[in-house]
């Protein structure tokens, strides 16, 4: 009991404080790339949707109040046909995604139809700052390596005690300790950038393109950067049942690039193999390290001291509990790591049935 408890406690440990204070510590040591570049770049930024014309429209006028200085063009990538909907969209090109639709069909279907010489990734519920298209291209031509650069993606629409808030604020924090030192495990959706040349076609079905498409260009010799600077807004509010199903297929998407695309458990052909599994798959762990942490405490508390003392321990756990679900905002956020462990176990029991449909959910 007590081995039990001191492993799960070390996996908890290292996973969520010691990788990432590690992951800090080395990034100090690099120095960010500075190669020449040129603001004049043809761009394409693809945005698929299948959100409605107005919200559609309404992105689309964000993104033509940029500053980027070189040609521009949009591609609406929609997953279904639209009939002529939006024909009232000057100079926008407006395409159906490939069967049988969803994200990855419409992504394939808008960078075929793209020209420009770098891609901008976008979705229908943020927006973007004037100069976010223009640093997003700049970083990613500043490195050679670099096969994609992701900008930041700012949530101003949830409480900052919202635990979804957290977690966001330290992954994207984490991210950029990782791009920094060699490169982040994924990208954000829905704001990053990649030379079009490199782009290659996602399959079917396919729920993470921002985990599949850098981790297949790390695994081809490329680095993932991350400009801070280039932000996506979004000032929507979702509830914590909308967050839990969001959970529950991200971590779903990760188990299936494990089996689709299982190179990235190649310590030899990835060479961020242990931020992968350190950032990613130690993370799916969680759940079940603090159950063998809680256990092995309990079992190692009543085998080793009189029933009394092992008794009063688990008690007062139990009352510290109940007192701490009691406070409002203190019940929120254990009620969210709850939801969020919830969404683990379950990924992982779609995973195991090979059941990759998570949108029907």
């Amino acid at each position: 009991m007590v081995v039990l408890a001191v492993v799960s406690v070390g996996v908890l440990l290292y996973t969520w404080v010691f990788y990432p204070l590690a992951t800090w510590a080395l990034a100090r040591t690099r120095v960010a790339p500075a190669g020449a570049t040129n603001p004049q770049a043809s761009v394409s930024v693809i945005l698929a949707t299948r959100e409605s014309d107005e919200a559609i429209a309404r992105r689309v006028t964000n993104l033509r109040d940029t500053a980027h200085a070189g040609p521009l063009e949009i591609v609406v990538a929609c997953d279904a046909s639209r009939e002529g909907a939006l024909a009232q969209l000057n100079g926008v090109r407006v395409v159906m995604g490939e069967p049988p639709r969803g994200k990855a069909g419409a992504l394939n279907a808008g960078v075929a139809a793209a020209t420009g010489e770098c891609i901008v990734m976008a979705d229908t519920g943020q927006s973007f700052d004037r100069d976010t298209i223009p640093r997003l291209v700049q970083a990613l031509q500043a490195d050679p390596r670099r096969g994609a650069v992701s900008g930041a993606l700012s949530i101003e629409g949830a409480s900052r005690w919202n635990v979804a808030s957290i977690y966001w604020r330290y992954e994207r924090w984490l991210r950029a300790q990782e791009a920094r030192w060699h490169s982040a495990v994924g990208v954000t959706g829905a704001v990053y950038a990649m030379p079009r040349a490199l782009w290659t076609p996602l399959p079917a079905g396919l729920i993470l393109d921002d985990l599949f498409t850098p981790m297949q260009l790390v695994t081809r010799g490329y680095r993932i950067g991350l400009e801070t600077r280039a932000v996506a807004r979004d000032d929507r509010a979702f509830g914590q049942a909308t967050e839990y199903r969001r959970k529950t297929r991200t971590l779903t998407g990760v188990l299936q690039l494990c089996a689709w695309l299982p190179a990235v458990l190649s310590p030899r052909r990835n060479p961020i193999w242990l931020q992968f599994v350190s950032h990613k798959l130690l993370r799916l762990l969680t759940p079940y390290v603090l159950l063998g942490a809680v256990v092995g405490a309990i079992g190692s508390a009543h085998a080793r001291w009189p029933d009394d003392t092992s008794r009063l321990v688990t008690a007062t756990a139990i009352y510290t509990c109940i007192a701490m679900l009691l406070s409002g905002r203190v019940r929120g956020i254990v009620w969210g790591l709850v939801l969020m462990q919830v969404a683990i176990v379950r990924a992982t029991w779609n995973a195991l049935r090979g059941d990759w449909d998570v949108w029907r959910h």
